[in-house]
């Protein structure tokens, strides 16, 4: 028996069959709005390099939550910035801190209608901008600063996360973190490992978002942008040690690293559209060099057709009115 040639432009002849036959799509659920607050704010800050949006107020912060909701989205990640730092970070365990307030705030607001997750990292809260503390010759202390992530996880835990995403990279985060939310009963609390992240040049963006104290860069514990292999070892250890969901950072030029795990992973996986990538796109529309509409879909597209189950993107809130056919105004993400 045979069969004539194929001819997949049939499928494509017009958007009801392209719709009907797609073998990937996007759904509100899918995406995590990444959101900053900073100390001390009476209205919303811009953030130049990342046009539309902003440091929140705590009213803000709450109002985005709460617009979160009612589009759908999977989740929000919490990002504070406090007004006074110092070596250890120490407004990272102060329940009245930017960061813990915030959580406890947008989780009142929102119960359980929305994943609440809070980024667990020092980089925000320390005077020199690194994501841990530093021993005598400047070097990053793991271990020591292990012990200021697992206070830091009940902390975050005990204002109301429902999950929690250490994102500094120490080796053992995850344990020592899983270990304490048991201990102080947040058994039900979930851990987000930051398992393949990369030192990027496309973080700059974020750094003006938090006010970046850093000088220097972090090469010596987030990962070579040369290693492949190497994501799969950090994933299993992250595994190993508990971790609920694991994380890929950034997306866009990772998508390679996020095919690999997604293929092995037993745990959903998450990929994080950093700000580097938001800029260039926002920038590269501005000067209508592309369709931004279209490349904000492709690029997110993209990111959930290597296997991400959720994706944080600084578009997510603007990307699900698209999707719902309900207009948001830049700058209200």
């Amino acid at each position: 028996m045979s069969f004539p040639a194929q001819r997949p432009r049939r499928l494509r002849s017009t958007p009801a069959m392209r719709r009907l036959v797609a073998e990937y799509t996007l759904a509100p659920a899918d995406l995590i709005l990444p959101v900053f607050i900073r100390e001390g704010l009476t209205e919303p800050s811009p953030i130049t390099s990342m046009p539309g949006v902003v440091q929140h107020t705590t009213e803000t912060l709450v109002a985005a939550a709460r617009q979160a909701v009612d589009l759908g989205l999977g989740g929000i990640m919490l990002f504070g910035i406090p007004a006074v730092r110092d070596a250890v970070g120490s407004a990272s365990l102060d329940p009245d801190g930017v960061l813990n307030r915030a959580i406890a705030e947008v989780r009142a607001a929102v119960g359980d209608s929305l994943v609440v997750m809070s980024d667990l990292c020092l980089d925000e809260f320390t005077d020199h901008g690194h994501c841990g503390v530093l021993d005598d010759a400047g070097r990053v202390d793991n271990d020591a600063t292990l012990e200021i992530y697992a206070k830091m996880g009940v902390a975050q835990a005990r204002a109301g996360a429902h999950v929690v995403a250490p994102s500094g990279m120490m080796d053992g985060q995850v344990g020592v973190i899983r270990e304490a939310l048991d201990e102080a009963g947040f058994q039900d609390v979930s851990v987000l490992a930051y398992a393949a992240k990369y030192a990027s040049a496309f973080y700059g963006p974020f750094r003006e978002a938090v006010d970046s104290q850093l000088q220097g860069d972090r090469r010596t514990y987030q990962m070579d942008p040369g290693n492949r292999r190497e994501a799969m070892a950090e994933v299993e250890l992250d595994l190993a040690e508990g971790a609920d969901i694991i994380m890929v950072k950034p997306a866009m030029s990772y998508l390679d690293i996020l095919a690999d795990v997604a293929a092995e992973s037993p745990v959903p996986v998450a990929a994080y559209q950093i700000s580097g990538e938001y800029a260039m796109i926002e920038a590269a529309a501005a000067n209508g060099w592309i369709d931004r509409r279209r490349a904000i879909e492709e690029s997110v597209l993209s990111i959930k057709r290597a296997g991400a189950n959720m994706i944080l993107t600084y578009w997510a809130a603007e990307l699900a009115g698209w999707l719902r056919g309900t207009t948001i105004e830049k700058g209200t993400k």
